[in-house]
């Protein structure tokens, strides 16, 4: 019988109806899984289901039995694929599942900045209205996102999703060229027009060698118009401590982040030390969950491992 062994369950919100592949199976649940504990918790496993848990070459070297990985999440970066190439072990991710909630996540954010909403909450819990004797009073700058820029980092299904809102805001969009390359046609802005004409910058492309760091110090001494930086796509596009050496110094506007280089944060993250400033938000790479991407996700997930077993393989990474 088939060894199925999930090693987070408690990445996958606990509202979500996990149902399981319709052949015979045995079905192993780990809510958490140390990178210690892979080796011991897949031992006889013939398919391993790991969100975020990293399974490298030192671990597939020691599982004979392991035929399949399914990624209930795009991103594959935690796991050795080279590796699982050379074994013909199958590793399948999941897409397509979060073209609505990262973009709507990524405009409450940009809203939240734009017209200074976490600020003016902390205003009312702090007695600051009741204080003014107003009706209102000016304590942060509100913009219109109507008539601004948004340059987009990312071209893919969701970073056209997140244009399509733009352009229905009344926003101008740009997708800029990736950074170093030349010559990718017109659906392109040239990379350093991007960083210098936005207003709004958002991130929505994978964590590569090519892509880390994609923005730093050389990138925001370039933005003219102090734009907000938004992050919704991957930790490790973004060099946090430059970030927040552009915020200190003006050459940006806000943060506003979903996903860290590590999470959650180290104690030394330099962004733990703005999270009190009315323009910076940092939520816990939660863009992905809403109640029905989740689900979708989930559904992928079984389908994938279904078809592994029937011999046609589906969404292969490997």
């Amino acid at each position: 019988m088939t060894r199925i062994v999930f090693l987070d369950r408690s990445t996958i919100g606990p509202s979500v109806t996990l149902t399981k592949p319709s052949f015979p199976h045995e079905w192993i649940e780990h809510e958490r899984t140390r990178p210690d504990q892979v080796v011991e918790r897949l031992a006889g496993a013939q398919i391993a289901v790991s969100n975020k848990v990293p399974i490298r070459r030192n671990a597939i070297e020691k599982l004979p039995d392991l035929k399949m990985i399914c990624i209930p999440a795009t991103g594959y970066d935690a796991f050795d694929i080279d590796a699982c190439g050379e074994r013909g072990i199958v590793v399948s991710n999941v897409r397509g599942y979060a073209v609505n909630t990262v973009p709507e996540h990524t405009f409450a954010l940009i809203l939240a900045l734009r017209r200074g909403l976490a600020g003016y909450r902390q205003d009312v819990i702090d007695g600051r209205w009741q204080e003014s004797q107003q009706f209102c009073f000016h304590t942060h700058p509100i913009n219109d996102l109507a008539g601004s820029t948004l340059g987009i980092i990312g071209e893919g299904a969701i970073g056209q999703s997140v244009a399509r809102l733009g352009q229905a805001f009344g926003m101008r969009t740009l997708f800029a060229a990736h950074k170093n390359v030349q010559g990718l046609g017109p659906l392109y802005t040239p990379f350093d027009e991007v960083l210098a004409t936005s207003d709004v910058i958002t991130l929505h492309c994978p964590l590569t060698p090519a892509t880390r760091d994609t923005l730093a110090a050389p990138e925001f001494a370039k933005m003219k118009k102090r734009p907000l930086i938004i992050n919704c796509g991957r930790g490790g596009l973004v060099n946090e401590k430059d970030l927040v050496e552009a915020l200190e110094s003006g050459q940006i506007a806000g943060v506003g982040f979903d996903c860290l280089t590590s999470e959650p944060p180290l104690p030394d993250n330099p962004l733990l030390t703005v999270l009190n400033r009315p323009n910076v938000i940092v939520t816990p790479h939660v863009a992905w969950a809403s109640q029905e991407a989740m689900q979708t996700l989930w559904d992928q997930v079984i389908l994938h491992i279904d078809n592994f077993h029937a011999g046609r393989p589906s969404n292969r990474v490997v």
